[in-house]
């Protein structure tokens, strides 16, 4: 409860001092002058990026035996529900255990329950990486920014370590027997679980190149939703400095120190596009734009949670 409160805290100081530093005035007025056919545009490609990530997830349960995978309809229900949860909780970390769960409640092993959902985020991450690689040679002054080459750096670690726990039979021994040294004992059967379930994706690879192909189309339309609003605001900056700017933001938009990416983004938008010439209010404009359209695209989510029961009838499975 406290660090929840905490995370509140910061996000409403930070996009309160944002807003302050980038004027209420000019911000409203630069909001008031949006034109809604860009808008439109936008939301359009908010739905299939959600369309994409289902199917990356759904995907990613190659490893659950055939006879032993939920129908599409319950999936469905799943994901959406907890990216709809997902919103109001840090970084999405919330969501991702709402869906481990809720998939665990359809009968599937809790093991593989969690590891589909680890791969998906951790895919997800290695998909940023990758196009802010690309967002580097576009803007090649950041690469001297010691804070985002840490951030990077972090990024390439999480999904490296992933991919040598996956191909490494030693590796994930190494790690099952550190969790079972004090104080971790009580978690290694659940951990030894987990890992077994991440291991099984050695035999798909063609799966995970193709989630990951997936999620990098998933950051391409995240670009040019960006561009998009951005165009909405009358911004005039190039889809390079979108190319080159939002891989970046969004990776910031993943620290768990905030609700949902409030309060880093509007920091983050306002600090990156002042480099391309955007001024703070409009940048402020369009971070708030962003935001919002990714609550547009968890709707469904919640439509899903109000019209019915969020949660199956199977009991879960222990690892």
């Amino acid at each position: 409860m406290i660090g929840r409160l905490v995370r509140i805290a910061v996000a409403a100081g930070l996009t309160g001092y944002i807003l302050w530093r980038s004027d209420p005035a000019a911000v409203a007025a630069a909001a008031a002058g949006v034109d809604w056919r860009w808008i439109g545009v936008a939301v359009l490609l908010v739905l299939v990026d959600r369309a994409l990530m289902a199917y990356r997830w759904v995907a990613l349960l190659c490893t659950i035996e055939t006879h032993r995978r939920p129908p599409m309809a319950p999936l469905m229900r799943v994901f959406f529900v907890s990216t709809f949860v997902g919103t109001f909780l840090p970084a999405s970390v919330g969501g991702d255990i709402v869906r481990s769960y809720s998939l665990a409640r359809l009968n599937v092993d809790a093991g593989d329950a969690v590891a589909s959902v680890l791969m998906d985020r951790l895919l997800g991450v290695a998909s940023i990486f990758l196009m802010a690689l690309v967002g580097l040679v576009l803007a090649q002054d950041l690469a001297y920014n010691a804070a985002i080459v840490a951030g990077l750096v972090a990024a390439a670690a999480a999904c490296t370590a992933t991919l040598v726990l996956i191909f490494s039979p030693r590796a994930a021994t190494l790690v099952a027997r550190a969790a079972s040294a004090p104080p971790f004992g009580a978690a290694r059967r659940v951990v030894t679980k987990i890992l077994d379930s991440i291991r099984k994706y050695a035999t798909h690879s063609p799966q995970l190149l193709a989630v990951l192909a997936c999620s990098v189309g998933v950051q391409v339309l995240r670009i040019l939703q960006a561009f998009y609003l951005g165009r909405s605001l009358s911004i005039d900056a190039p889809l390079a400095a979108y190319f080159a700017f939002v891989p970046l933001i969004l990776l910031i938009m993943l620290l768990p120190v905030t609700i949902n990416g409030i309060g880093t983004s509007q920091a983050a938008f306002v600090w990156f596009f002042a480099r391309a010439g955007v001024g703070s209010a409009a940048a402020f404009a369009l971070s708030v734009l962003f935001v919002a359209l990714g609550v547009v695209g968890n709707l469904p989510g919640a439509l899903l949670y109000a019209t019915g029961s969020s949660e199956p009838d199977a009991r879960p499975t222990t690892p």
